[in-house]
């Protein structure tokens, strides 16, 4: 199909208005023109995407499909239209980056930061996935690093272990757990828990586990947005909650809560960064180096 920036976004405001009458207000065309174009679609599509009726339009499925597929259109040309403008602003290179949830909160704003300092033509965007999409991001060319842990696919990826992240159990010191030299993560996941939000790739992953073995899952009592909030809930009694150990040694000097090593061999979580296998630039190595070492590797 042949079809202009223009199209895609007047049949998405057709789809959103669900009015031909509104929808040509809102791009700036004609009623006439509008009612030419959809029909031009239509004719390309060769099917229905509208169905008329006397108080505006329906969407048909092939419709629905049409503007879902325009939305990621209309994305990523907007996507495009900013990188470009970074260019022609003097930038030499764009870096995107997928990483987990802890990667995101604990290691890449401080790597990311010296890495800029030491690039200054270069940009980066960081984005927090679950760690398979991650991989298949890269894999595909939708992102230019990723930084995973645990088990994922690797097959087409250049990869760099270049750290353990080991999940533990954290509670308040008075806890009836806190004096425990392990547990297995079957033992507390009946026990009142504080998680960060439903999305993040820690709370997805166990979610993971607890359907592994079986049991019912159960939402946190309380979900935050951010680690400390978490280790700030634990601390005062309202659950406890499973966080990397960096996690717990940076806040645990400064709360009063105890840390307890998960015993479950999952807990134990190689982290990668990953790249795709073709020519790369430099500055994307000098990025995988930084995040390798902690510490920006400049060429």
């Amino acid at each position: 199909m042949q079809l202009s920036l223009t199209d895609l976004r007047l049949f998405v405001a057709v789809a959103e208005l669900a009015n031909l009458t509104r929808a040509a207000a809102r791009c700036h065309l004609s009623l006439p023109a509008v009612s030419q174009r959809v029909r031009a679609m239509e004719q390309q599509a060769g099917c229905r995407l509208l169905e008329r009726e006397a108080r505006g339009v329906r969407m048909t499925a092939a419709g629905e499909a049409f503007a879902r597929h325009a939305r990621v259109m209309l994305l990523e040309s907007d996507a495009l239209g900013a990188t470009l403008d970074a260019f022609a602003g003097g930038l030499q290179g764009h870096v995107t980056v997928l990483a987990n949830t802890t990667a995101v909160t604990e290691l890449m704003p401080a790597v990311l930061a010296r890495f800029l300092a030491s690039h200054p033509d270069v940009s980066v965007s960081l984005e927090e996935q679950a760690n398979h999409e991650i991989a298949r991001a890269v894999r595909e060319g939708r992102a230019d690093l990723g930084v995973v842990a645990g088990e994922v696919d690797l097959d087409g990826l250049c990869w760099t272990h270049f750290a353990t992240d080991q999940l533990v159990l954290v509670t308040a010191r008075g806890h009836h757990l806190a004096d425990h030299a392990q547990i297995r993560y079957a033992d507390v996941v009946d026990l009142p828990t504080v998680g960060l939000h439903a999305d993040s790739t820690l709370q997805a992953f166990l979610r993971g586990r607890i359907a592994a073995m079986g049991r019912a899952q159960t939402r946190p009592r309380a979900q935050v947005n951010g680690f400390e909030a978490v280790c700030l809930m634990v601390e005062a009694d309202v659950g406890v909650a499973i966080v990397p150990a960096s996690v717990a040694q940076r806040y645990g000097a400064g709360m009063q809560i105890a840390i307890v090593p998960l015993a479950d061999a999952w807990a134990a979580r190689p982290r990668y960064v990953v790249v795709r296998e073709a020519p790369r630039p430099g500055y994307l190595d000098d990025l995988v180096a930084a995040i390798a070492v902690g510490q920006p590797a400049s060429r």
